[in-house]
């Protein structure tokens, strides 16, 4: 898979993606991530990107030319449109089910706004859909992508250790993940779960289940409304509710 950042701010995205898991994944080739600097395709002599907004207000407005010839250069690059997401607070909420969605894309851009945002003609030119990270307003759109391409990035093969990082975690099977425990198996009076000690696979699997179900029910309850639950899992919440 391939994730293109087109970005004003290419070393706050590089700073974050080149590190860690994500970074490692780059070196062996199981995804490529490259950010480019939109202030390198302006024509504007003295490097300017943005301009006053038409109608009065606040701020400055990323401008039509040097987004669209970052975009251009690209797509005759590759030879085929990418599919383009633009960071917006007005876009739909990134959710688990987005980033394996998009995972299953050869090739996705990524559109990071500035300053008081974009200039729509060049959005409705390029952009395929907006995606936001939230109900709040960050400063520009390179946390939200480097957020997108993170999330996005776990899900590809050869990204992880093993599928069952992923498939386990938080939201993906419609849950957040049960409560994790390491040594010592004693700290400070407070023991870890005597199951976890018992070897006991089965057991062990059924107890993770319950605590992502009693997890979810008191954390995110909404959440249960739309998750795949099993005759087992009715039966044990419906028991939770019984005994309150």
């Amino acid at each position: 898979m391939r994730i293109d950042i087109l970005t004003l701010f290419p070393d706050m995205c590089e700073a974050v993606l080149g590190d860690s898991i994500i970074g490692r994944a780059r070196v062996a080739g199981a995804v490529e991530i490259h950010c480019h600097n939109i202030r390198d395709y302006t024509t504007d002599k003295h490097g300017r990107v943005d301009d006053a907004p038409y109608g009065g207000g606040m701020g400055m407005i990323m401008g039509v030319q040097p987004i669209y010839d970052c975009y251009k250069t690209l797509f005759s690059e590759q030879g085929k449109k990418p599919h383009v997401i633009y960071m917006s607070p007005k876009g739909k909420t990134f959710n688990q089910k987005k980033a394996i969605e998009l995972s299953n894309r050869e090739h996705i851009v990524l559109l990071c706004g500035h300053y008081e945002g974009i200039d729509q003609r060049v959005l409705d030119e390029i952009v395929d859909e907006e995606i936001s990270i939230g109900d709040y307003v960050l400063t520009g759109g390179e946390m939200a992508a480097v957020v997108v391409t993170d999330a996005v990035c776990r899900m590809l093969p050869g990204v992880l250790s093993d599928e069952v990082c992923f498939t386990e975690e938080s939201h993906f099977s419609g849950l957040l993940e049960y409560p994790q425990y390491t040594r010592p198996a004693e700290w400070m009076g407070k023991k870890v779960p005597d199951v976890l000690l018992s070897g006991h696979h089965k057991n062990i699997e059924k107890w993770r289940r319950e605590q992502a179900l009693l997890t979810t029910l008191e954390k995110r309850p909404e959440m249960l409304d739309s998750a795949s639950l099993s005759a087992a899992d009715k039966k044990f919440l419906e028991s939770i509710e019984y005994s309150e």
